[in-house]
């Protein structure tokens, strides 16, 4: 089943596209994460999900209905949804209990429902024993809690979650984090969740969608757009991956053959012959020593850093150091010192004229 759907979405700001031409589909139950660099679109597309603002063009359709489209508006409330904003938005003067309750008062509820809603709502966010009290006698993690529960207390058919844990220290963000893996197992509720940060989005998301100026790059699985990106954006995105300029020569079983320079090397990927980019991360390289072997890149170190338990080398690749990576190493080596470089994992994308 759909958890809900984008078709040809736009929306222009001051004559900026922010979203262009987006098309997406989210199965029900999932966990997205809509990722990607600042004013790349994300937010503006959990608006759009939201009915905080109107698209320009296109349709949004949750589960079979459409909410936004050609003479279609349904309103936010409307929508079935819940959202959890950075800011966590409670009433100071009200209790816990009051903040997660007040969403329900006015939908037609018995008040005996509204009561077990509130209590299920904060139990599932472990903060029953906190009912009573007032939002600042709790911390950053619990308020944000409050404000989760106060979602989920509605039974949403979609949680919106902006940059929930920006505001928080790393200690709490971890621990949120592990909150939002549970209760999305438990509530089974289809997340969508907005982020710059692509740890956060590798370790949540059951599916991410990475966008660049308002377009979408790449939907996929953590593992798929780690090993297997689709564009050079996703490629840089992800893990800060750099691209070596190659070219495709064929296939050799599941691997392409590719030269560079004078080098000759196997990696694999999806690329017709010609121009390709292979994509490299520091996890996928090591120091070879001299790069007299055929399928050794030969680099120059710009300079070692401990880090991690092991030196951290940046080197330029090629004669002109057309391309900076970072390779890992058992020992420091000195700014200038002549170093071989072996592809040990990679992924080949076709390289457009």
């Amino acid at each position: 089943m759909v958890g809900f759907r984008l078709e040809g979405l736009n929306k222009t700001f001051n004559g900026t596209r922010a979203v262009d031409a987006l098309s997406l589909e989210v199965a029900d139950g999932a966990f997205l994460a809509l990722l990607g660099p600042s004013g790349c679109g994300k937010t503006t597309v959990l608006r759009l999900l939201a009915g905080l603002e109107r698209p320009d063009g296109g349709t949004i359709a949750i589960g079979d209905r459409v909410v936004a489209g050609p003479g279609t508006f349904v309103e936010p409330e409307e929508r079935g949804l819940g959202m959890v904003f950075q800011s966590y938005a409670l009433w100071p003067h009200m209790s816990v209990a009051g903040n997660v309750s007040f969403a329900l008062h006015g939908k037609g509820l018995a008040a005996a429902d509204i009561a077990r809603r509130t209590d299920e709502a904060l139990s599932l966010v472990g903060l029953r024993s906190r009912a009573e009290a007032r939002p600042h006698q709790l911390s950053g993690g619990q308020r944000q809690r409050v404000a989760l529960a106060r979602s989920l207390a509605l039974r949403p058919k979609l949680l919106l979650l902006d940059e929930p844990l920006a505001n928080l220290d790393p200690a709490l963000r971890a621990g949120l984090a592990a909150e939002f893996r549970r209760l999305h197992a438990e509530t089974r509720t289809t997340f969508v969740f907005v982020t710059h940060d692509q740890a956060e989005a590798l370790a949540l998301a059951t599916t991410i969608a990475v966008l660049d100026a308002g377009r979408l790059q790449q939907c996929a699985a953590p593992e798929d757009l780690w090993r297997r990106p689709a564009s050079p954006a996703v490629a840089r995105f992800i893990g800060d991956g750099r691209l070596l300029p190659v070219d495709v020569l064929g296939r050799e079983g599941d691997r392409l053959r590719l030269s560079w320079g004078s080098r000759r090397l196997l990696a694999p990927g999806d690329a017709p012959p010609g121009p390709g980019w292979l994509c490299v991360r520091r996890q996928g390289l090591t120091v070879a020593g001299a790069a007299s072997d055929g399928d050794v890149l030969p680099g120059t170190v710009h300079g070692s850093r401990f880090e991690g338990g092991a030196y951290l080398h940046d080197v330029g690749l090629g004669d002109a150091s057309m391309v900076d990576v970072e390779v890992g190493g058992p020992v420091p080596l000195g700014p200038g010192a002549p170093v071989g470089v072996r592809v040990t994992d990679g992924w080949v994308i076709a390289r457009s004229p």
